[in-house]
């Protein structure tokens, strides 16, 4: 009985350690997998604005979510110079600034990377216009700027100058991107889409054009005025308008043209906007030479004549300069109407005000959120200052600015009262901001994450504790095994059961 009892002690032994060796195999190998992620992929944006470029190196997993990479802004660097629109006479010169920027931009991304980095330019407004004022211009300027990145490491996909809508519609995208509308990480760090979050609307100010865009109270009834936007598996109908000669830069032009226009000297100009004291002579191609100011020059245009600007800093006049800007009686009161004929549905929600708008209150010494009467207050204020007192109240002194920074609150004043309807109580739900983290609120980002939809995503690598074919092999072996044990277990039951049911026979011992 000892002899049957030993290897049903074994076989019972060997069955249990099968069966907890495929059970711990199996855990460790699922819970130590290690998920190798295929590393960062790197774009470069480059914002051809009207007033200069700006080069953005963004950077995501390559692995993405929902179709859309989770991207990060890690350089900004802006090409010394002006816009390149302005190289339409030489558009050869544009290497040289660019080659600055570019060779930062090459140390920033790891060498074995630059060829799989691509490489965007967009051009805005300035392009824009030099496009409508002189085709083959612009396209030279384009045609450079291919040629120098055909000589890069990178990959160049082209230079486009993108619409007006495009440039409201990316700014949003952006905005909101870095306001975590689209995305947030939830307490297991891991990307979810918000649940019930608004959208945030979009103020832009650059150079040559305005753009607002926003999510409209009742996108339906809006449908041929809004674009549609699809980003992580969800779609978004967007209103946005671009309004062209209303930059910063073109809008001045125009205010500076009016003021000739109005003046009986054609030499000597008082400018309300300019700052008490401040002089300055300009050409009349300065202004004048603009596709914007086209219907408003004089019969005697002459583009190197001089004209001598005086400013007088007189707020109140300076106010009544700026609303001729605008048209307001071609929308003859209706409400979804504010100006120039253009139909805009009732601005909805909270809003951020970035590039000009931003700039512009900084230099007013506000930020951030305040009220319509702190702004009146601080731009009367400043408005009213002499050009020798103003030196001392800028952070940043740079004469061009400095000079228009009363212009430009005022501008900004008509264009968002009078011309997107905000009012006192409105007011306070813009914010004025320049970034958020280390990213910029700018329409290239937003042009980014749209392009990396096209950009196809890495599976993440599995790495797992044991290769896949010892982990097979073994499982197979202690599976065998474990079943041997559990047929020899139940031979040995047979068997015993048997023998206990075997009648026993008496042998009686008959006595011969």
């Amino acid at each position: 009985r000892m002899l049957t009892r030993t290897p049903s002690v074994v076989a019972q032994v060997f069955l249990l350690l099968s069966i907890v060796l495929v059970i711990a195999i199996a855990v460790i190998q699922i819970n130590q997998q290690q998920i190798l992620s295929p590393g960062l992929k790197y774009g470069i944006v480059l914002d051809a604005g009207s007033s200069r470029t700006t080069v953005y190196v963004y950077e995501w997993p390559a692995e993405k979510e929902n179709n859309t990479g989770v991207v990060s802004q890690t350089f900004k660097c802006n090409v010394k110079g002006p816009g390149i629109s302005s190289y339409e006479s030489s558009p050869g010169a544009l290497a040289k600034p660019l080659d600055d920027c570019l060779n930062k931009v090459k140390e920033r991304i790891p060498v074995h990377l630059h060829k799989n980095t691509s490489v965007y330019l967009g051009a805005t407004a300035g392009m824009r216009l030099l496009r409508l004022q002189n085709e083959s211009a612009a396209n030279e300027v384009l045609a450079s700027i291919q040629s120098y990145f055909r000589v890069q490491p990178f990959e160049f996909r082209g230079a486009q100058i993108i619409t007006g809508p495009e440039e409201g519609v990316y700014g949003w995208i952006t905005a909101n991107y870095l306001m975590g509308n689209f995305l947030e990480r939830n307490l297991w760090r891991t990307w979810i889409h918000p649940y019930r979050k608004e959208t945030m609307g979009a103020l832009d100010l650059g150079g040559a054009s305005t753009q607002i865009s926003f999510i409209p109270e009742d996108p339906e009834e809006h449908l041929n005025s809004t674009l549609q936007v699809k980003l992580y598996g969800y779609n978004y109908n967007v209103y946005t308008h671009s309004y062209q000669c209303y930059g910063r830069d073109e809008a001045e032009k125009r205010l500076l043209a009016l003021l000739l226009q109005k003046s009986n000297a054609s030499a000597n100009v008082d400018n309300p906007c300019y700052p008490q004291n401040y002089n300055t002579a300009l050409t009349m191609k300065d202004f004048f030479g603009s596709l914007c100011t086209q219907s408003l020059r004089p019969a005697n245009y002459h583009p190197n004549q001089l004209v001598n600007f005086h400013g007088t800093g007189d707020p109140g006049l300076c106010q009544e300069m700026v609303s001729l800007l605008f048209n307001f009686t071609a929308c003859r009161d209706r409400e979804d109407c504010p100006f120039n004929g253009i139909h805009q549905p009732k601005a909805k929600g909270n809003f951020v005000a970035f590039s000009g708008f931003y700039y512009t209150i900084n230099a007013l010494n506000l930020s951030g959120q305040f009220s319509l009467n702190d702004f009146n207050s601080s731009m009367w204020f400043f408005c009213s200052q002499s050009w020798a007192q103003l030196q001392f109240m800028l952070p940043k002194f740079e004469e061009t600015y400095a000079r228009s920074y009363c212009f430009s609150a005022n501008f900004i004043y008509y264009l968002l009262v009078h011309g997107y309807n905000f009012n006192a109580e409105t007011w306070p739900q813009i914010h004025f901001q320049k970034e958020v983290g280390n990213s910029s609120i700018a329409w290239s980002l937003g042009y980014m994450l749209s392009l990396t939809n096209m950009i196809p995503a890495e599976g993440k690598l599995i790495q797992l504790p044991l290769k896949p074919s010892l982990f097979a092999g073994l499982l197979v072996f202690l599976t065998a095994t474990a079943l041997l044990c559990l047929l020899f277990l139940v031979y040995l039951c047979v068997v015993s059961h048997h023998r206990k049911n075997v009648p026993r026979v008496e042998h009686v011992f008959i006595p011969e």
